[in-house]
């Protein structure tokens, strides 16, 4: 499938670029490689409108000080951060600071491309009522302690501390992390981020 559209891709590690420019290439994007943030920086005033495609770890400035510079200076630019395993806080922080989505990598060609493309066409910032009601209504169906749950796992607590916090077994909180997930019709923990901080439940 042949999609259109400018992406920015900004990332220390050749190797990575290189499959990226690969990938987006072949997938019919426009792509511009970038090997540190400071170069995108100093491009961004003459680029037309895109998504960028940032690590969040780089030597100078990393990811988490381009959002920065990029909300500072009011840019429509939608940002992806990519973020390695563990990177969970950071992702979180990221999403605060105005990036549009994360991923982790290792991560699916298609999950990538998919998100690429959302960003651009929901760049006009029309945030979906419809979508934020859904959300909400699927967080209201959750039963106390499976809201427990999901504040601690969003908080990026492992099963045994949120079952240590609660006083009950690892194996029960997995019996409710899987009715969470269901629930709130998340894919993977990354998903169910997303889906609180759409919410607002992770503003604090």
């Amino acid at each position: 499938m042949s999609h259109n559209g400018n992406v920015y891709v900004i990332d220390d590690d050749p190797t990575m670029r290189d499959s990226l420019d690969f990938l987006l290439g072949s997938a019919g994007f426009k792509v511009t490689l970038f090997d540190t943030a400071a170069d995108f920086l100093g491009a961004h005033a003459g680029l037309h409108f895109g998504c960028v495609v940032s690590d969040v770890r780089m030597p100078g400035i990393d990811g988490m000080d381009l959002l920065r510079r990029l909300k500072a200076n009011a840019s429509p630019l939608p940002v992806i951060i990519m973020t390695g395993h563990g990177d969970i806080p950071l992702a979180v922080e990221a999403i605060k600071l105005g990036a549009v989505d994360f991923v982790e990598k290792p991560f699916e060609d298609e999950r990538l491309i998919g998100m690429i493309e959302a960003a651009i066409q929901s760049a006009d910032h029309a945030k979906s009522d419809a979508v934020s009601a859904e959300i909400a209504s699927r967080i209201a169906s959750l039963s106390k302690r499976e809201r427990q749950v999901m504040d601690g796992l969003v908080a990026g607590l492992s099963n045994k501390l949120i079952a240590r916090e609660h006083n009950i077994s690892p194996r029960t909180i997995e019996v409710y992390r899987a009715n969470v997930m269901t629930k709130m019709q998340a894919h993977n923990l990354s998903e169910l981020i997303r889906l609180a901080l759409r919410a607002g439940i992770l503003n604090d």
